[in-house]
């Protein structure tokens, strides 16, 4: 099964379960600042506060003091800095230990050098580590404050004060904050006419003028008043804003807080946000004013004591779809609050030009910092495994100690009654043979200390270091277009990017540009292709004619309406000389071919065979230019018009057709006007109904009117998913519906969204029944959806096919092939986006998420008559992994051997017929290519709420290569990483770009945020930040599977040259009665970790390369060694650990024995300890230098140099200290290169111990490499034999699996692949909740759904239907006819479009 699930691990035992409880130990919860949400709140504006908000002595009470604005993602506060992180550094076990051994050489009993001495290592480690990571906070808090002082318009002046209380700001790094924007001191009344002017903005008169409820705007009297003291807007940064304020957001600006809207600037106080910060869709949503603060239009209206008025709402809570509250007036009337009113935090405002609200929540109590966590303290994998590794060493020393301890006591007590010398005195109550055991115990622990090396942490942070420079120097990952190099925010976790298993990633700005592309189109049954890069000047306005049509010279504002602007004309659309590329948009789409046809169309005689071909391309781009929601602006200055569409993709539909001439010159209440090539005119039509689109109806319509004198016909333009349009085609024209759905195939093959577009003539009586029918069910208190939904099925039937069109949604540069190759490389990924459900696989087709030959399992939130979630999770686990043995291990089902699924899992899957839909090819949901797990917010909520549910959904997506959840929100991504990184114990990483991403980058073990359009939300809270999503690649497969690999190198070599030494001195307990006295002189074991052997592991750490940087990226598979943790581990700790006892038995031994058995003097005398002690140290260090090199990949200069350097110096020392008589210093070991250098035994029992040591190891490294050889060491081997090899050649011949195959079967393995790919497969899926099963054929639109803009002009088009339904009369005309350009040379019979009996023309009603 893979990775066994963390939570089935069985029973363990207490101590394993205490010490997992210590390891993840949450520090963040000693210093959080949590507290409760506290009472529902009530916002008082323009009215003093309750006496029930105050306690008895008078003050407020705390549950009614607000949370400030400010919102910190740093980890440090000033006061908070040192103990946390003291705290955090301190769950290294090894803090700990050398702490308590510093402590127990500060008591007189343990003479040592100096106890200062003694505990300046810890010191020097614990400062390099609180230094670095106050670098890292101080940069979190600058990144804040770079957010907190941002500016944003509140009320002041007039009579207007906030009585609502809030906390005071928190204190911060002082020096994060310039001196030159701390707070300045608090101005007095004097001083208020000193503000600069540039502080302040008033109300303009247009803005006030605009039409409100009558008798609910109170206006200041007439008087005369200070401007200073007038109500105004003034600047204040964001930190400052306080609940009850009132703020003014103009367009394109970012809401500071939660705030209620009271009005406007739009026609029915209607306001567009983009909301892709907090959920990720790319499409506008539209939301409207409180009804009952619509009169609050101006400052001064705001701060009029007479407008007061309250809000009351719930406690603050994380659910983005849901608010609860009320406007409360001081007559006690009151106004509901919904969703649709408030505009949250990290929305920006688009297409309109200001709003103002009321602040309610602020701060930490706004929406999309409830879904955020607090800045976690994250360590390394490698740094938790090396707690179980001290834990042995410690158990090392312990035994050692207490053996010494044991065996001391027993030989004091045993010699000192025969009157030993050592023993002399002995019987004093602090000193003597019965109390000399815990002694000797506590000396031991000092003797050995060094197994545990303080050493080694230093060297790690500065390996890490130097790890974090070298991705920030990487000008591989660096991105000269915004100058944005790759950082290393948290520098500890490098060799965690070698280790990842799963990646979570965002779509929005991560995977995509939000920007779209009109491809192709299919249009009668041809294809035209646009270009696929932009042209020079595609930015620029591109000129159109402007209309030269009378009637529309001068335009008058719709009666009743006066005009909003009193100093300039506002730009009108239909004098408009040019188009701007739509924001959104990247290229025009231009076809040379389409143009000719465009041409040819417009001149075509009506009895001619072009004329049907005309009818068509005119219908089509008819379609795509009138079938929105769009809306038209001027900019004045270029005069040039500018589509402001609620999607990038239906701004690309409509850009698109006015590329090709198709000009959508604006709508005026229900009147949309259309420039065509076929006409010189400007087109009306007179908009009756919207038939919006929606998830279930994957359609949008709209029922239009022309206003021509001639031609007053009705037409149903409808555009929509392929499937969907194809049931509702008239009977016929298989031909074309054969062709268009073979281009829709090569469309969604190329990764492309696709629509499709159909029309058709309405009678004039049918639609008349129709409209009472639908009038009636859009007014309907029961079941209005469905009932509007079951008539617009009445009218879109019998459709005439158009064609299609192919979006391209702008992915990331590289980022199909990055994903591939990560892939390839092991790791799954898994997207988290806020889309629906197709845009959501129409990326993953795009991106190479899924594959042409995958399956794609759809489980969906709980809908009326469908399956449960539960339920559709069992049925997919039966369906499509039967052999798992998942339902079986969770106790679903009690036979394995059962067909059929148990009552508890409701129906089997079963096939629906539904007309195009069931056109699937041979072995849907048995294609070879695997399963791609698609779920939708709702269902994951409920999955994820009981621990079983939890359970089968991670276990069905372990079957999956890949998993999909769409229209999750912030919380819920962070949860999805949780239930994997907690469920599996694996790896993750997760990427994103925006505010709502910050809760999944935080709750990953590697947080990576991408420096995009969204704002630096993401890269403030990451760990790792780059401006590619293609650079990923890189630092995963290169500088992740270096890191880990050195880390893990340096790591291991120095617990094992650190046994070595203590080695060397547990040896010489067993010839000094177990007295814990060093066998060698203190200096040596002093510098042993700072001169002699620290040089080789961190030059390993350094510059080792496991593999060249080219390899790793050719050969993603090769990662797999790095992911599966292959070069660290307890199994490879262990092993350096015996390599480390057995070496230092061999040293010690062989020269004790070389030096005892016969003297080493020419006078005969027997030798001093210290020389053959300094012997062992010589043998000892050069072995451990050499080994460290044997275990180096890649022989640099550097690591000749750190090899030798540490020898070189023990030389030095050695010749110098023993040189120096004790006259200058106190030294036992004087005098001693006399005997040393000129004895042979050290020389040949140096040589003889070194080669010993190391053979052991050596021939195991030359059997691996010539018997069992890796896929490193054999691309190593290949690279060295041919230095110009070209590795992307053997990944396209097969990759590592050509490398270790014979080459006739490597062309075999190729060629069946290639055959295999070349099958023209399109993802089947199956949608579990209802059994259906379709291929994808990349259907994909996005715009809001039920928005409250489409709602108000859904409302006012039925109130002009029914006020125009008396006076219009009733025409019908019984066929088809083409515009007036083809109509110009019309003979007397009817054209061949006109004709009812014509196969050709649209169907008649």
């Amino acid at each position: 099964m893979g990775k066994q699930l963390a939570f089935k691990s069985g029973k363990r035992s207490r101590l394993a379960i205490w010490y997992e409880k210590a390891n993840n130990f949450n520090i963040e919860s000693l210093f959080s600042r949590k507290r409760e949400p506290g009472p529902p709140r009530t916002v008082f504006v323009n009215q003093p506060l309750p006496p029930d908000y105050y306690d008895d002595k008078g003050r407020l009470k705390k549950e009614h003091i607000y949370r400030s604005n400010q919102v910190i993602t740093s980890k440090y506060t000033v006061i908070t800095f040192v103990p946390r992180n003291l705290l955090e550094q301190f769950r290294r076990i090894a803090n700990i230990f050398f702490l308590a051994i510093a402590i127990l050489q500060f008591f007189p009993i343990f003479p040592t050098v100096s106890p200062g001495l003694v505990i300046l290592p810890l010191l020097i480690v614990l400062g390099i580590t609180m230094l670095k990571d106050g670098y890292e906070d101080i940069k979190r808090h600058q990144s804040d404050r770079h957010v907190n002082y941002s500016t944003v318009r509140v009320l002041a002046g007039g009579d207007f004060e906030n009585p609502n209380p809030v906390q005071r700001k928190s204190k911060t790094f002082v020096p994060a904050i310039p001196p030159r924007l701390r707070r300045p001191r608090k101005k007095s009344a004097e001083d208020v006419e000193a503000l600069p002017e540039d502080d302040r903005e008033y109300d303009s008169e247009d803005d006030e003028n605009l039409p409100v409820e009558e008798g609910r705007r109170f206006r200041p009297q007439s008087q005369n008043i200070n401007m200073s003291d007038q109500p105004h807007w003034k600047k204040t940064i964001w930190e400052d804003l306080r609940v009850g304020d009132f703020i003014k957001i103009m367009d394109d600006e970012s809401f500071p807080a939660d705030l209620l809207i009271c009005s406007t600037s739009e026609d029915e106080n209607v306001a567009y946000v983009e909301t892709k910060n907090l959920d990720g869709e790319t499409n506008l949503k539209s939301r409207n004013a409180n009804p009952a603060l619509t009169h609050l239009r101006s400052a001064a209206a705001c701060a009029d004591k007479r407008n007061a008025f309250r809000v009351e709402c719930d406690r603050p809570d994380n659910n983005l779809y849901k608010i609860s509250a009320a406007v409360v007036n001081p007559d006690g009337t009151k106004s509901s609050v919904d969703s649709q009113q408030v505009l949250l935090r990290g929305t920006v405002l688009r297409n309109t030009r200001w709003v103002i609200g009321v602040v309610l929540f602020t701060g930490e109590d706004t929406k999309i910092v409830l879904n955020s966590g607090g800045a976690p303290s994250k360590r390394s994998k490698v740094e938790r495994q090396m707690n179980p590794q001290v834990f042995v060493n410690l158990g090392i020393l312990a035994v050692m100690a207490v053996v010494c301890a044991i065996a001391d006591a027993i030989l004091e007590q045993r010699y000192y009654p025969l009157g030993a010398p050592w023993l002399y005195n002995d019987n004093e109550s602090s000193d003597n043979p019965h109390v000399n055991g815990l002694v000797t115990f506590a000396f031991a622990l000092i003797t050995f200390q060094n197994i545990i090396p303080i050493s080694l942490y230093i060297s790690i942070e500065v390996v890490r270091t130097a790890q974090a420079l070298f991705i920030y120097f990487d000008r591989e990952i660096y991105y000269e277009k915004t100058d944005s190099p790759t950082l290393a925010r948290s520098w500890n976790l490098s060799d965690d990017l070698g280790q990842i298993e799963y990646i979570f990633s965002d779509k929005t700005g991560t995977l995509t540009q939000n920007a779209m592309v009109f491809r192709q189109c299919s249009v009668a049954g041809r294809v035209y292709t646009g270009n696929e890069e932009p042209e020079e000047g595609d930015d620029m306005p591109q000129k159109v004619e402007v209309p030269s049509d009378p009637k529309f010279s001068r335009v008058s504002p719709p009666p009743g309406k006066e005009s909003t602007s009193s100093s300039e004309d506002v730009p009108d659309p239909l004098h408009a000389s040019a188009i701007q590329l739509t924001q959104g948009v990247l290229t025009r789409f231009r076809d040379s071919a389409l143009a000719a046809d465009i041409a040819a169309a417009v001149g075509a005689p009506p009895d001619s065979d072009r004329a049907r071909a005309a009818e068509r391309l005119y219908g089509f781009w008819t379609t795509l230019a009138l079938c929105h929601t769009a809306l038209v602006t001027v900019d004045s200055e270029t005069n040039a018009i500018e589509y402001k569409a609620q999607s990038p993709d239906e701004a690309a539909l409509v850009q698109a057709a006015a590329d090709v001439g198709f000009v959508f010159r604006g709508r005026e209440r229900d009147i949309m006007r259309l420039q065509t090539p076929f006409a010189q005119e400007v087109e009306e039509f007179q908009l009756l109904h919207i038939l919006e689109f929606n998830s279930s109806r994957k359609r949008m319509s709209v029922v239009l009117r022309r206003m021509d004198e001639r031609d007053g016909r009705i037409l149903l333009l409808t555009k929509g998913a392929d499937n969907v349009i194809f049931e509702r085609l008239r009977p016929g024209d298989d031909e074309l519906k054969k062709i268009t759905g073979q281009h829709l195939d090569m469309f969604a093959s190329e990764g492309l969204r696709t629509l499709t577009l159909a029309w058709k003539v309405v009678p004039e009586d049918a639609y008349e029944q129709w409209a009472e029918v639908y009038n009636d069910a859009i007014t309907s208190l029961d079941n209005r959806e469905e009932k509007v939904d079951a008539v617009c099925e009445q009218l879109e039937h019998s459709l005439e096919l158009l064609g299609a069109t192919a979006i391209e949604d702008r992915l990331q540069d590289g980022v199909p092939e990055t994903i591939a190759d990560l892939k390839e490389a092991g790791i799954k990924i898994w997207v988290a986006t806020g889309d629906k459900l197709e845009t959501a696989i129409a990326i993953g087709h795009s991106t190479n998420l899924i594959q042409r030959d995958n399956n794609i399992i759809i489980v969906r939130g709980n809908a009326d008559g469908t399956k449960s979630v539960w339920t559709q999770m069992c049925s997919a686990v039966q369906e499509f992994f039967p052999d798992s043995g998942i339902l079986e291990d969770e106790g679903i089902v009690d036979n394995p051997t059962a067909s059929h699924p148990s009552p508890s899992m409701g129906y089997p899957l079963q096939r629906v017929a539904t007309g195009m839909s069931d056109i699937v090819g041979h072995g849907n949901g048995e294609r070879p290519g695997g399963f791609v797990l698609v779920i939708d917010g709702g269902a994951l909520g409920m999955a994820l709420d009981d621990d079983r549910s939890k359970r089968l959904l991670l276990r069905l997506a372990m079957e999956c290569e890949g998993v999909i959840c769409c229209r999750v929100s912030p919380l819920q991504k962070a949860l999805i990483v949780r239930l994997v990184k907690d469920g599996l114990g694996a790896m993750t990483l997760a990427i994103g770009d925006g505010a709502n991403d910050v809760s999944m980058i935080q709750a990953a073990d590697v947080g990576v945020g991408i420096s995009g359009e969204e704002g630096l939300q993401a890269v403030n809270s990451s760990d790792y930040a780059i401006a590619q999503f293609r650079f990923l690649k890189r630092l995963l497969l290169v500088h992740g599977h270096w890191s880990y690999a050195r880390n893990g190198n340096l790591i291991v070599n120095f617990f094992y040259k650190n046994i070595i030494c203590i080695g060397l001195l547990w040896w010489f307990q067993i010839y000094c009665a177990w007295s814990s006295e060093y066998v060698m002189d203190y200096t040596y074991l002093l510098f042993w970790n700072t001169f002699w052997t620290i040089a080789p592991p961190i030059a390993t750490g350094l510059f080792d390369r496991v593999a060249d940087d080219h390899i790793l990226m050719a050969l993603p598979e090769l990662y797999r060694h790095s992911r599966e943790g292959e070069y660290f581990g307890m199994g490879v700790f262990l092993v350096y650990m015996f390599d480390g006892i057995v070496q230092s038995a061999i040293v010690f031994f062989l020269v004790l024995y070389s030096y005892t058995t016969t003297s080493a003097r020419w006078d005969g005398y027997d030798v001093y300890i210290y020389e053959f002690s300094t012997t062992m140290v010589f043998a000892a260090a050069i072995a451990a230098s050499l080994f460290n090199g044997l275990n180096t990949n890649v022989w640099t200069g550097w690591v000749f140099f750190a090899v030798a350097i540490g020898p070189v110096l023990l030389w030095v020392y050695t010749a110098v200290y023993n040189a120096i008589p004790p006259s200058q210093i106190s030294s036992d070991i004087y005098g001693n290169n006399h005997y040393l250098f000129q004895s042979p035994e050290f020389w040949f029992g140096m040589l003889l111990t070194i080669i010993l040591a190391l053979l052991p190891r050596y021939i195991w490294k030359a059997y691996e490499f010539g018997y069992i050889t890796s896929d490193i060491d054999r691309v190593r081997w290949l690279h060295k034999q041919q230095p110009d090899r070209d590795f992307e050649k053997d990944r396209g011949r097969g990759g590592l699996a050509h490398l270790r195959r014979p080459l006739s079967q490597i062309d075999h393995r190729r060629s069946s692949v290639s055959a295999r790919r070349l099958n023209n497969f399109h993802a089947s899926q199956t949608d579990m909740s209802t059994g259906l099963r379709s291929v994808h054929r990349g259907f994909d639109f996005a715009t809001e759904e039920n928005g409250v803009a489409l709602r108000r002009l859904q409302s006012n088009l039925s109130e002009r239907q029914s006020e125009q339904q008396t006076k219009r009369r009733k025409r019908h005309v019984p066929s088809f006819s083409l515009p007036r350009s083809l109509r110009r040379k019309k003979p007397p019979h009817p054209t061949v479009a006109e004709e009812p009996s014509g196969s050709e023309s649209p169907p008649q009603n």
